[in-house]
């Protein structure tokens, strides 16, 4: 198959699924990784694909997405009832991985308010700026770099997660854009899915921050299951939503 042909079947690929990897496309049309590189450098380049870690996605993934600006105004009341039931939990001298989040700049505000010896490993940009201008901080920052997002004001891609799985931690608090009610965690934007993913991965306790209205929402980005996390808070939920993710082998702890 000529370059032109297979990179219109990739495009109608990426159009139908909403992603790719390279490994999917060696396979599907029997070329090699480096030609399946070029093949989505040259999609990204006409505006049709946004390259990823391992693969591609469609350039509009972020048009679902609001910006950290918008977020960090809305649910403020469950985010600062998140937060400090998360913050409480936090032991003088643990490692702590903050995603990008804006309920995490909120976490990140209650551990500082907290005054304890900690570690804080996040790609956030806010949390970053809240460790570095808190006045007598006791935290130790590690800022995870790597392609900063202006819209949720992160830092992702493949140095992002690479330095995350770098480290360990003792506790990870993420948020997501949805929940399905099988408990499958799911966002907006496929760099973050996987920054989120390797903290998951490489923390002893990972737990889940959202507020009710993450149970009718859903991103393109699958992340994991959240019967994979240590447990999840949230945050206004009726009893019933509760249930279903109970009956799905999700650990829930409901707050007011």
């Amino acid at each position: 198959m000529l370059a032109d042909a297979r990179r219109s079947a990739i495009t109608e690929l990426l159009r139908t699924t909403g992603s790719v990897t390279v490994a999917e496309l060696e396979r599907r049309f029997s070329v090699s990784s480096m030609t399946a590189r070029r093949d989505l450098h040259a999609l990204e380049q006409q505006g049709l694909a946004r390259r990823t870690h391992g693969g591609a996605v469609l350039p509009s993934i972020s048009g679902h997405e609001d910006s950290f600006a918008s977020r960090i105004e809305v649910g403020v009341e469950a985010k600062q009832a998140l937060a400090a039931a998360a913050a409480a939990a936090v032991h003088a001298g643990e490692a702590v991985f903050l995603d990008g989040s804006s309920t995490a700049l909120f976490v990140a505000r209650a551990l500082l308010d907290r005054r304890i010896e900690l570690t804080v490993i996040s790609n956030s940009l806010p949390v970053m700026e809240a460790v570095a201008t808190h006045p007598g901080s006791n935290v130790q920052l590690v800022g995870v770099g790597g392609q900063l997002r202006p819209l949720s004001r992160s830092f992702v891609g493949p140095c992002a997660v690479h330095t995350v799985l770098g480290h360990y931690a003792d506790r990870c608090f993420l948020s997501v854009k949805g929940v399905t009610e099988s408990g499958a965690m799911t966002d907006a934007d496929a760099l973050e899915a996987e920054v989120k993913r390797a903290m998951v991965a490489h923390a002893d306790n990972p737990v889940l921050l959202i507020d009710h209205t993450k149970l009718s929402a859903r991103g393109l980005s699958a992340i994991g299951s959240a019967t994979d996390l240590a447990g999840v808070l949230i945050h206004g939920a009726a009893s019933q939503q509760i249930t279903v993710l109970r009956r799905a082998g999700v650990r829930v702890e409901a707050l007011a």
